[in-house]
């Protein structure tokens, strides 16, 4: 008895060193535990701002090559595309977008769909934007390029209610007219925009000039331009567009007098808040034209801006 005694005994001392050891072994600090790497935010795509018949601007972001979000009338529509005979078509949500590109011009219809949410039934808005040679391509738009290091133009897309207008002079000759706008960064924080404002125009009562078309266009009758750039505006900071119209009347389409436009209505690319500017003048031909936004102020010879003139 007393041998057994003795040999439980060493068993049981042996299991315990046996267990105390790997009891130490799993107390040894090992290597911290991998943390998987952040993602970064996905960048904010911009929007591509389509000019419309009725005077609107129908505003679009491209995320990928197979979603459009459109954005009309203070609302978004998030809709994919699907079979068409030419263009790029997009449908859901209710509405249908339909992009076409052709002789240097993108065009686009916006419709309601019908009771199949497949096909667009009723026509909403009929829209363009330049498209061919320098100018932004058709279809979804490239993110604007880094800087060195990867830092994106700027924290956040500028919005209308931080954005001041003002007059930065203009040109004239042969019955064109350009206005150069100012657009300040009123705002404690940087901010980037990219491409075509959207612009309308009031009467001297406040009145939509529905009867005026808004294009988008690179250059004017006395500037050339190439492709919208991202603009970045530090606070209290700058960019800048242009204004064209033509005063001599469209005889042609029976038009003997020009509509008086008394103030310039602006959107940041985007968004739906306005900002303005009073501003008298007499487009004619039933459009005038916007330029995007650009850095500096320049006129035809590439020399700043003289001063405002008292009347356009």
């Amino acid at each position: 008895m007393r041998r057994r005694t003795a040999a439980t005994t060493t068993t049981f001392a042996l299991a315990a060193l046996i267990l105390i050891s790997g009891c130490t072994r799993e107390a040894e600090p090992g290597q911290a535990p991998v943390q998987p790497a952040a993602t970064p935010p996905a960048p904010v795509v911009p929007a591509v701002g389509y000019a419309c018949e009725s005077g609107k601007t129908v505003s679009v972001r491209y995320p990928d090559t197979s979603t459009a979000q459109i954005i009309y009338e203070g609302q978004t529509y998030v809709v994919r595309t699907v079979p068409a005979a030419s263009g790029a078509r997009y449908a859901g949500t209710g509405v249908e977008w339909w992009t076409v590109g052709r002789d240097g011009q993108e065009t686009a219809t916006l419709s309601r769909l019908g009771p199949n949410q497949d096909v667009g039934v009723a026509v909403l808005e009929r829209c363009s934007r330049p498209s061919s040679g320098s100018l932004t391509p058709a279809g979804p738009s490239p993110l604007p390029t880094p800087a060195p290091g990867g830092v994106l133009p700027a924290a956040a897309p500028c919005r209308s209610t931080q954005l001041k207008l003002s007059s930065e002079g203009g040109d004239a000759g042969m019955g064109n007219r350009v206005a150069i706008l100012g657009v300040q960064n009123i705002g404690p924080q940087a901010c980037s925009i990219t491409g075509y404002p959207v612009v309308s125009l009031l009467d001297t009562r406040g009145r939509p000039l529905t009867a005026l078309k808004a294009e988008q266009n690179p250059g004017n009758y006395f500037r050339s331009a190439g492709a919208p750039t991202p603009v970045n505006l530090a606070a209290q900071a700058k960019g800048y567009f242009d204004l064209a119209w033509n005063v001599v009347p469209n005889e042609g389409q029976g038009e003997t007098v020009c509509p008086n436009a008394g103030m310039v209505r602006f959107a940041a690319p985007g968004d739906t808040a306005i900002t303005t500017l009073p501003m008298a003048f007499t487009p004619c031909g039933g459009r005038f034209r916007i330029s995007p936004m650009r850095p500096i102020a320049e006129d035809s010879s590439g020399s700043t801006v003289p001063a405002p003139a008292a009347s356009l």
